[in-house]
């Protein structure tokens, strides 16, 4: 297969995202990715050492992206309102893009390719808390609290396992207030 004019590894990773989309992680292969930009499997590694390193550079792009839905949302906001508004966008992103949150990195902070992007997403995160004047190891944990109820229940959520009849919105939005309530009790 003759190279493909004009690929970059911006392009190799919108292949991938597609993929992910679709398949979910475990359908992001070095071998799919070639077949849906045209090229062999080795012109690949042009712009990508591995699938270890593309996948780093889906989860990049996965941070960006979130970090893009988080700012957006909490944009001219502040206290419990910018909060609130964080974590409803937080559930909504992780509900739209399911397979795509899940090449979400677990710790994109101690890996060098994911380090910026997850620095972001986090700075996001701490602005919108800031009103409550945490600082320090007092905000590092209230945004690990937050990013722990969100993502625990868009996990259980996505995957089907809130089997009982009551309302999912109505058992969010009471983790929000407790969430509220809870910083307000730190402040």
């Amino acid at each position: 297969m003759p190279p493909r004019p004009g690929l970059t590894t911006a392009k190799v990773v919108d292949a991938a995202l597609e993929l992910v989309d679709e398949q979910g992680v475990e359908g992001l292969t070095l071998a799919a990715v070639a077949a849906r930009t045209g090229v062999a499997t080795p012109s690949l590694y042009k712009h990508v050492a591995n699938l270890q390193t593309l996948r780093g550079h889906v989860g990049v792009r996965v941070l960006e992206d979130m970090t893009d839905w988080f700012t957006k949302a909490v944009l001219g906001l502040s206290g419990d309102e910018a909060v609130a508004a964080l974590m409803h966008a937080y559930r909504a992103y992780a509900a739209e893009h399911p397979n795509r949150y899940g090449a979400v990195p677990m710790d994109p902070l101690h890996d060098e390719l994911q380090k910026a992007a997850g620095t972001k997403l986090i700075e996001v995160m701490l602005a919108t808390l800031r009103s409550y004047g945490l600082e320090g190891s007092d905000a590092i944990h209230a945004t690990r609290r937050l990013r722990v109820i969100v993502h625990g229940f868009a996990s259980i959520e996505s995957g089907g396992g809130f089997g009982l009849p009551e309302g999912l919105d109505d058992t969010y939005d009471q983790l929000v207030r407790m969430y509220l309530t809870d910083l307000r009790g730190q402040s």
